[in-house]
């Protein structure tokens, strides 16, 4: 095992995990979403592009497009979607969204080359390969894109949309990555969750992605479903493991039926307790390491030389909306409904229902439902917690220099807050740095908390840590 992956390697410690387990934000942007208002408007985003046009060093682009179609509903899933079999429903989408691509497009210097494209949803490929060609053309139109030997262009794909001759089709469109939503190969559990997706489903296609030279394969799982076992989730990422996906993501599934209505069809009585949820991620922890993969953080492990590990080990990695990610460089552009946006100092939110989203399109406006600017104290905070959320430590010299302050003067109070966090053994406060040990790395959100100025403020629901 390589010094990298020994320093990544995970102590579970199960009093103090149960004690931690509480809920929190998953930092893929900080101030969360829940402090978004819809104070900002379209002028407002136009004056940060605007701003972010005339900087000395313009930053280049990301570009995440949402498609929020589903053929059918996961009853886990708490994402943003339209559930329908009809797949005419997503003409009049595509339409609305090459108005959108060209309206953004007009106000972003052309010099500003596009180095990422994300499809999330719902399900992108719901949307047919001839319409995906069309979309992808579309921005090759209005943006410059860097070359497949630099750029990065990913899709998150259901295996049971798609076959090898379509995942060959998306090769020749312009993606060179995949995601692919497995969550668990167990037939009782698919049955609970209404996804039931073959083991040769979705492994022709992580085939057929190797084949057509795919630069990376992601595969996403999730832990504490109905009717899951320790015996069971061990067969189903043994199998996995064996076709060796570059990157893996292991999702706590967070039960919250108040919020996401799907979630009411599962049967409480049918999950797995918590205890036996996190010996599920304990085992399945080790599997992945034992394996060669190192964990990234938040969820993530992926194989030594891939990207994320090489950009964490370079200290270059940074997360965002769309997770961690190796384009932390780009101010990201977000196409589509409820589709969230980060350019200069600055967040953005598109419409969350479809209906308003087409009307500010068909009146010639730009969709913008709510965002924020962020101010000093807001960037601040941003970078300590993207330090540690993605790197499990904080060099306080870099951000004194970045910001001009005094990091033990500013984080006073949150430095002494953090004593107890050390006396547990999940950090180590040193001269200046923090350093977060084994048994922290599983509660790297409890210790962002500590630099979160909104917390005691919001009423929003979070999902649990563990």
């Amino acid at each position: 095992m390589t010094d990298y992956a020994m320093e990544q390697q995970l102590v579970f410690d199960a009093e103090l995990l149960a004690r931690y387990d509480v809920s929190g934000p998953r930092y893929t942007s900080y101030p969360t979403a829940p402090q978004f208002s819809e104070s900002f408007d379209e002028q407002m985003y136009r004056n940060t592009i605007a701003e972010s046009n005339g900087d000395f060093l313009a930053r280049p682009l990301s570009i995440y497009i949402h498609i929020p179609f589903c053929n059918t509903v996961c009853y886990y899933c708490g994402c943003n979607k339209i559930v329908t079999k009809d797949r005419r429903k997503a003409i009049d989408y595509l339409s609305h969204l090459h108005q959108e691509i060209a309206m953004q497009a007009e106000m972003f210097d052309g010099d500003r080359t596009v180095n990422q494209i994300h499809l999330g949803g719902g399900t992108p490929s719901f949307i047919d390969n001839s319409s995906l060609a069309a979309l992808m053309n579309e921005l090759h139109v209005h943006f410059p894109i860097a070359g497949d030997d630099v750029g990065e262009y990913s899709i998150e794909i259901d295996p049971r949309e798609v076959d090898a001759e379509s995942v060959k089709i998306l090769r020749d469109i312009g993606f060179n990555r995949l995601s692919i939503g497995v969550q668990d190969l167990d037939d009782s559990v698919q049955l609970a969750v209404n996804r039931v997706q073959s083991e040769r489903e979705t492994f022709d296609v992580i085939n057929a992605a190797r084949a057509n030279d795919f630069r990376s394969v992601s595969v996403d799982l999730m832990y504490g479903l109905p009717n899951q076992t320790i015996d069971s989730f061990k067969r189903t990422l043994d199998r996995v493991i064996e076709v060796q996906p570059d990157r893996l993501s292991l999702f706590n599934y967070a039960h919250m039926p108040t919020l996401f209505k799907p979630q009411r069809r599962i049967n409480e009585e049918d999950l797995p307790s918590a205890v036996t949820k996190l010996e599920i991620l304990k085992q399945s922890s080790e599997q992945l390491q034992q394996s060669g993969y190192v964990y990234i953080g938040m969820d993530h492990f992926a194989r030594p030389d891939d990207e994320l590990a090489i950009a964490q080990r370079e200290g270059k990695l940074q997360r965002n909306f769309q997770g961690y990610s190796t384009h932390g460089d780009c101010d990201l552009l977000a196409l589509g409904v409820t589709a969230i946006g980060q350019t200069r100092n600055s967040f953005s939110q598109n419409y969350r229902d479809i209906e308003p989203y087409y009307e500010a399109l068909d009146a010639g406006r730009l969709p913008i439902f709510r965002g924020m600017t962020l101010s000093e104290d807001d960037r601040i905070r941003g970078r300590v917690i993207q330090e540690l959320i993605c790197h499990f430590k904080l060099d306080f010299e870099v951000i004194n220099r970045r910001f001009e302050i005094n990091f033990k003067d500013y984080f006073a109070k949150e430095l002494s807050q953090l004593q107890a966090m050390q006396q547990d053994g999940l950090l180590q406060i040193h001269a200046n740095s923090i350093e977060v040990l084994p048994v922290g790395r599983l509660l790297i959100r409890n210790i962002c908390m500590m630099f979160d100025a909104y917390l005691q403020n919001t009423s929003q629901q979070f999902s649990k840590v563990i």
